[in-house]
């Protein structure tokens, strides 16, 4: 079977001071190894070159640049020159800014080239938990899914770790959530899909005995919380009721208790462990407990602009067959689900 292409990319291009022209990758390379080393010997090494060959390229830098790099010092070993240093700054701080685009780039080849060879590539996935998406993900079999919280997932694609990104931001839409969600919508290099909108309520024991419906009756009555993790979508939901309430966490009974899906919220509920969390109607349906709900959001798929257009069409296709006849989901409003939030509570 044929492997899928690996896509390495990095700082390139030229550099022109004066008449001097270099190569950019080449002097970082060169320089960074003489930095770290503090030795054209060590440097040679590191980056396959003999000695001679090493303070030759080093000799026709400065010849083109008409500025010392290097020094040799006795006892010091071979250190970086102000201009060398400064140089050896601009190309670490340029390599730093753009090695997250890279990433994507990179990865977007990857897909792109594999598509056109016929050989596989599983698209890496990092979303907030979804019962249903965890469903059609799981029977689609083209991803790697990492299962973590919202703000995690988003960074994860930024930064090129991850091929998509799902996320939620409660009943704020992505473009009033701040960073790094408002980022991504107003970034052309991504392009953000909207799955579904879900409802999220208080999960609590089969005919809510002990009446909950705010978190001011989590506080009054005691009740024993299960939380989310931090960075989680739904974790950033119930601290936003909190603040709204005037409802201090710590007066929440259980709540640095965290679990990471919705499922495993639910289960504990129905174990009688606890009296509520915050969760998908999905799940209560699903151990049979009780909901209050809370609003509707929208649950989105973040992309980078560069993946072939048709990676996740498969996958889209499969929510959108299923959305409409599962409790607790329904269709995305296309005008209002990335810039004005979902619609109101029906």
């Amino acid at each position: 079977m044929d492997e899928a292409p690996v896509v390495e990319l990095g700082l390139g291009g030229w550099l022109r001071i004066g008449r001097g022209r270099i190569a950019v990758a080449d002097t970082f390379t060169l320089l960074r190894a003489i930095a770290r080393t503090r030795s054209v010997q060590g440097a040679a090494t590191e980056i396959g070159l003999s000695y001679r060959a090493a303070w030759e390229r080093v000799r026709t830098l400065e010849a083109d640049l008409g500025h010392q790099l290097v020094r040799k010092t006795r006892g010091h070993g071979t250190t970086l020159t102000e201009a060398g240093a400064a140089l050896h700054e601009a190309l670490s701080v340029a390599a730093a800014a753009l090695a997250p685009s890279f990433a994507r780039e990179a990865r977007a080849m990857q897909a792109h080239l594999a598509a056109r060879f016929a050989v596989p590539l599983r698209l890496a996935v990092a979303a907030s938990h979804d019962p249903l998406l965890m469903q059609v993900l799981s029977e689609w079999g083209g991803a790697e899914v990492a299962v973590i919280g919202s703000r995690d997932a988003v960074v994860r694609l930024v930064d090129g770790r991850a091929d998509a990104a799902g996320f939620h931001c409660g009943a704020a839409s992505p473009a009033a959530a701040g960073p790094p969600f408002a980022d991504i919508v107003a970034d052309p290099a991504f392009r953000v899909h909207p799955l579904f909108e879900r409802e999220q309520g208080l999960l609590v024991a089969p005919g809510n005995p002990l009446g909950l419906a705010t978190p001011a009756d989590l506080r009054a009555r005691k009740a024993r919380f299960v939380n989310r993790q931090k960075g989680s979508g739904t974790r950033a939901w119930f601290d936003r009721l909190l603040a709204e309430t005037g409802t201090p966490p710590d007066e929440i009974v259980g709540y640095g208790f965290e679990e990471f899906t919705h499922q495993a919220v639910a289960a504990v509920i129905a174990s009688g462990a606890a009296d509520a969390g915050l969760g998908a109607r999905a799940a209560a349906e699903r151990f049979g407990l009780g909901f209050v709900s809370v609003g509707w959001e929208v649950y989105c798929l973040a992309t980078s602009a560069a993946l072939p257009a048709d990676g996740l069409d498969r996958l889209l296709a499969m929510l959108a067959e299923r959305v409409g006849d599962v409790p607790g989901y329904r269709p995305p409003d296309a005008r209002a689900a990335v810039g004005a939030g979902p619609r109101p509570h029906r």
